[in-house]
């Protein structure tokens, strides 16, 4: 199989992971507890763009197992994995992780004959935000969210080189509609400091070609971007997910670059999730 990211070398992984098992979280009722873990596996197609700007579609499918975790203080659950230093109705502080695939960079014309981009793990602190409606996703109403990740981006095939800084500041609306969908939107937008821009964006002199000028990437926006995701249960243990997301680079501050070469993509995802074991004890809070 291709190692090519997913959807960019700036998402983590963990987000198509998040959206595909976004119904385990769904609840039948607004006051219902949740179990403290569950394990199960999730399967899931792909198209996206191989980085925001890229010509190159990929189209991909994973089957990974997971563990879900609601611990008081450390969690792996639908908002990623991390410890989770502070809980209140409105606010939350933790730390989180996530990652991303690498790709090479021959099977990206726009790259030919650079450095491939590697598997990334990006962590660090992470400030939620609920607010503007009912936080028990009750059927008539629902609620909001903002985010505001920053974390460090590492390289895993390159000694765990640090890559840079990545900001995601996010605003959402999920909703529980009548019956066993679920559905959310967001927008958003990703900054990167200019070691990580460099890394996706910039061309060395030595890799400069009559197609390819060189280009010192800088630190600014990367793209806007507009989400929005469903799930819905089709029995107990087994449900269905889809996501579909839109970035925007116009604006962008590497939009210069000659490794962008679309200003705008769109990723599909579809995916299956079943659980095939879950704790009697309930979940903290």
């Amino acid at each position: 199989m291709r190692n090519h990211p997913l959807p960019s070398a700036l998402t983590s992984l963990s987000t198509l992971l998040v959206t595909a098992l976004t119904s385990w979280q769904a609840q039948a009722q607004s006051n219902e507890v949740l179990p403290l873990w569950e394990v199960g596996a999730v399967a899931f197609a792909v198209s996206q763009p191989a980085y925001p700007g890229a010509a190159v579609r990929v189209n991909r499918g994973l089957a990974v197992p997971y563990v879900i975790y609601r611990g008081e203080y450390l969690r792996a659950d639908r908002g990623g994995a991390g410890i989770r230093a502070l809980k209140t109705p409105e606010f939350e502080v933790d730390v989180g992780f996530s990652g991303a695939f690498g790709s090479r960079s021959n099977d990206i014309p726009a790259r030919q004959g650079m450095p491939d981009l590697g598997t990334m793990v990006e962590f660090g602190p992470r400030l939620k935000w609920n607010f503007g409606g009912d936080q028990g996703m009750s059927p008539e109403k629902g609620s909001w969210r903002a985010e505001f990740p920053l974390r460090g981006v590492f390289d895993l095939n390159h000694q765990f080189a640090h890559k840079g800084m990545v900001f995601e500041p996010e605003l959402t609306f999920e909703r529980k509609a009548v019956g066993r969908w679920r559905y959310s939107a967001s927008v958003g937008a990703v900054w990167g400091d200019k070691r990580l821009a460099d890394t996706i964006y910039g061309v060395a002199p030595g890799y400069a070609t009559p197609d390819r000028a060189a280009y010192s990437a800088q630190s600014g926006l990367i793209a806007m971007r507009l989400s929005a995701s469903f799930s819905r249960h089709l029995s107990p243990d087994l449900s269905l997910s889809g996501f579909a997301r839109f970035d925007n680079l116009a604006g962008a501050a590497n939009a210069a670059s000659p490794l962008v070469q679309r200003r705008s993509g769109a990723l599909l995802g579809l995916g299956l999730n079943y659980t095939f074991a879950r704790s009697t004890q309930n979940a903290a809070n």
